[in-house]
């Protein structure tokens, strides 16, 4: 069984609502069917009733055991203005805004868990990252004691010797440019979550630099030496260390010579890159040389899970995102 497989197999254990925000989009209603058959989530989907129908009858599917939903015919939608008028009314927002607000499908998917009544959302097929998070931190947040979203990516490598058994988290890969030592140690904490939501595993933080304790001296490595402190403070059982190179993280031989009596030196299945530019740099050289598969993005530190599609994503990318969806946050 592959690692998404698994992720499925978990998912249909916890059986979340996960809302599909665009529901007019063929490529997420083709998604939603084949997510219906295998029966690891129940759907929402969120639109014009004849409209996601008639995309229904053009991809040739049908809509069986999936909950659709017009938001301005909603039952909810005066319970919901309100709510956000309530929310945001420090802001300056007012209640026709709000009104106005909540005929987007994505404030009104993200109001919908904020009441408890999913307990998730995929978007982006049609929308942009900033369209897709921006009503999603104003409502639901990020999760307590963490000021910034992030993003992860599953990396599935055929050389088992790496990680573990081949799998590993890499992050930030998606989201802040230059994080500062309080955000790359919730990265971390964040990442580790993952790894244990995600492919059950007992993460092994390395905090990766162009140092290794001490071989180089600079403010960048600084920064990462920081964030390992502030992290083992944030969680005093994690098993993390840095700073660290890349082969010192992941090859034992490296590991063992760069960084002797490291519990994470050799053997780290987390990575955590100290900006955006070596993160991203990274995945993509990894995933196109190394023959790697790469799940992702994954967006950490919400509050309650919401992730973002690539506008170019195929109907297994849609399917894949919601199977992770499901399993987020469950520590």
């Amino acid at each position: 069984m592959n690692l998404i497989d698994k992720i499925k197999e978990t998912a249909k254990k916890n059986q979340r609502t996960i809302i599909l925000a665009e529901g007019t989009e063929e490529r997420t209603v083709t998604a939603a069917s084949i997510i219906a058959r295998e029966g690891f989530a129940k759907l929402i989907l969120l639109g014009n009733e004849n409209e996601i129908q008639a995309v229904a009858a053009k991809v040739g599917t049908d809509l069986s055991g999936i909950t659709v939903i017009d938001p301005v015919k909603s039952e909810k939608f005066p319970e919901y203005a309100e709510e956000l008028y309530q929310l945001r009314k420090h802001k300056g927002l007012t209640l026709e805004e709000a009104k106005k607000l909540l005929t987007s499908t994505l404030y009104f998917g993200d109001m919908m868990i904020y009441k408890g009544e999913a307990q998730g959302m995929v978007a982006g097929a049609q929308n942009t990252t900033g369209d897709v998070l921006r009503p999603a931190l104003q409502i639901i947040k990020t999760q307590a004691g963490i000021s910034s979203v992030s993003g992860a990516f599953l990396m599935v490598s055929p050389k088992q010797e790496f990680g573990e058994d081949g799998i590993f988290v890499f992050a930030d890969c998606a989201v802040n440019p230059n994080p500062t030592a309080q955000q790359l140690a919730e990265i971390a904490v964040l990442s580790a979550q993952t790894a244990k939501d995600l492919v059950g595993m007992e993460p092994r933080v390395a905090m990766l630099s162009f140092s290794t304790k001490g071989s180089a001296k600079h403010e960048l490595v600084d920064k990462v030496i920081q964030a390992t402190q502030l992290a083992k403070q944030m969680a005093p059982d994690l098993v993390i260390d840095g700073e660290l190179q890349a082969d010192a993280a992941i090859v034992s031989k490296v590991g063992s010579s760069k960084a002797p009596g490291s519990n994470v030196a050799g053997k780290a299945n987390v990575l955590v890159f100290p900006d955006l530019q070596a993160g991203n740099i990274a995945y993509k050289l990894v995933q196109r040389f190394g023959d790697v598969e790469a799940m992702g993005p994954i967006l950490q530190g919400m509050a309650k899970p919401v992730n973002d599609l690539s506008r170019g994503c195929s109907v297994q990318d849609i399917v894949n995102t919601v199977a992770i969806t499901c399993c987020q946050n469950i520590g």
